[in-house]
């Protein structure tokens, strides 16, 4: 791998990791505690959204955002060509 192509890989993934942090700090610090008095105002299945991002959305968002992690890694490798199939 050329000193270039190191580079724009380690960037590449730099941009994913910075990405997916944003989101998961925006879902977990951002909804479940700055905004939650705002989103109390909305039930659904009788809880209210604010307590339920509190609680269970920020691990289901963590969960989801290791999968895209994975596969958007994938894609990194394979385009980088530095997979280990």
């Amino acid at each position: 791998m050329t000193p270039e192509n190191r580079s724009a890989y380690w960037k590449a993934n730099l941009n994913l990791l910075t990405t997916l942090l944003i989101i998961w700090f925006v879902v977990s610090y951002g909804f479940g505690i700055l905004l939650v008095d705002v989103l109390n105002t909305i039930q659904i299945g009788g809880y209210k959204l604010g307590f339920w991002f509190a609680q269970q959305g920020s691990i289901y968002t963590f969960l989801i955002l290791i999968f895209v992690y994975a596969v958007r890694m994938g894609q990194l490798d394979r385009k980088f060509d530095v997979h280990e199939d």
